[in-house]
């Protein structure tokens, strides 16, 4: 993990997270410049480097500062962007009252550097709104919590997700933030940009399983893949919970749900990150779709009563991470099953064995 490479400021935040394999190495960037956003970049040399021209990405017209070397080396190049969070409350029967948007890109950004820790592998991006005149965020924040992976494994805190080694983890976060209204509910807006050939798709994964995750069926994920290929280059994958406890527990679910893929003509606020790797041509040579995913409980409650939100996606290259059932579960499914099946076959062959031997004072005729 590296801390704004090249630059002794602490006034922005560049997060470098990256992995280096046999053959290839992976780049995930994460910065809050110009909104909280991550550059998902795989090439085929294990010694690519990540290039930053500081002057430029700070500058109005960010276009080409970031770049990867040696040239021509990058096989995979997309980004997620974070760029609003929407506050609704229920008006009447099909009727929704939304409050002023939180715009990310007009947030004050905390100093990471603070929370990096290169033993855990985390960093959080804590942030309030440059301009509060409903003070909503006096006593709150609005937190991206980052985890890079050395390995693959489940984490051990609900939503439990199954993370390989070519993933990360992003976890929003609201904490203390006041609702503006009774029930409120709140919705994040993910932006996804892909380069040119490569098309977004919202994927949703129903499962019997919720081994790991109780009551949860669903697990969701926006995947680029190649247009004539159902296989993915990266992904945002999430399961359909969110939590309203700093230490989730099965009763601290929040319903949540994904509002459909939409295509979006870059109206969305253009985080410099983005710009300063694919250019201005971001809407028009690059893909860029988004979807919006909401948070609530039985009427907002959850939140209300314990003002703490907090939702995990996994970031990363290839195909999203496929839970099966664990060994445990097979065992008990195969007893479950299996039991009467045994019985029933025992019993059959227990009649057919008391027919046949059935007495009978009669000689047999020769």
């Amino acid at each position: 993990l590296q801390y704004n490479p090249g630059w002794n400021g602490s006034s922005v935040n560049l997060l470098h997270v990256r992995a280096v394999g046999a053959a290839d190495t992976l780049h995930y960037v994460w910065s809050s410049i110009g909104g909280p956003a991550v550059l998902l970049l795989a090439t085929r040399s294990s010694t690519s480097a990540l290039g930053i021209d500081w002057a430029r990405l700070l500058s109005p017209a960010p276009a080409g500062a970031v770049w990867i070397d040696p040239p021509g080396s990058v096989t995979h190049a997309a980004a997620v962007v974070f760029t609003k969070v929407f506050e609704y409350r229920e008006a009447g029967a099909q009727e929704e009252l939304f409050y002023p948007t939180y715009d990310l890109s007009d947030f004050s950004w905390a100093n990471i550097n603070r929370t990096l820790n290169h033993t855990a592998l985390t960093a959080e991006f804590s942030g309030v709104p440059a301009a509060d005149p409903g003070g909503s965020f006096s006593n709150g924040s609005l937190a991206f919590r980052v985890t890079a992976y050395e390995a693959g494994g489940r984490d051990e805190a609900l939503p439990s997700l199954l993370h390989t080694a070519n993933s990360s983890k992003v976890e929003f976060v609201l904490a203390g933030v006041a609702p503006r209204g009774n029930g409120s509910r709140f919705v994040l807006e993910v932006a996804a940009v892909e380069e040119p050939g490569l098309a977004p798709a919202l994927r949703a994964l129903r499962s019997i399983d919720d081994e790991y995750t109780p009551t949860v069926f669903e697990v969701l994920s926006l995947a680029a893949q190649a247009r004539n290929e159902s296989s993915a280059r990266s992904f945002l994958q999430w399961k359909a919970t969110a939590y309203g406890s700093r230490s989730p527990r099965h009763e601290d679910g929040i319903r949540c749900r994904s509002h459909g893929l939409r295509a979006a003509n870059w109206s969305l606020p253009v985080s410099g990150l983005v710009r300063a790797y694919f250019g201005d041509g971001a809407g028009s040579s690059y893909s860029v779709s988004a979807v919006n995913i909401s948070f609530g409980g039985e009427e907002g409650k959850v939140y209300e009563e314990k003002r703490y939100l907090s939702w995990s996606a996994l970031l990363g290259f290839g195909q999203p991470p496929r839970d099966t059932f664990s060994p445990l579960v097979i065992s008990i499914m195969a007893v479950a099953l299996g039991t009467p099946v045994l019985l029933l076959l025992l019993g059959g062959c227990v009649l057919l064995c008391a027919r046949r031997q059935r007495y009978s004072e009669y000689e047999p005729i020769n």
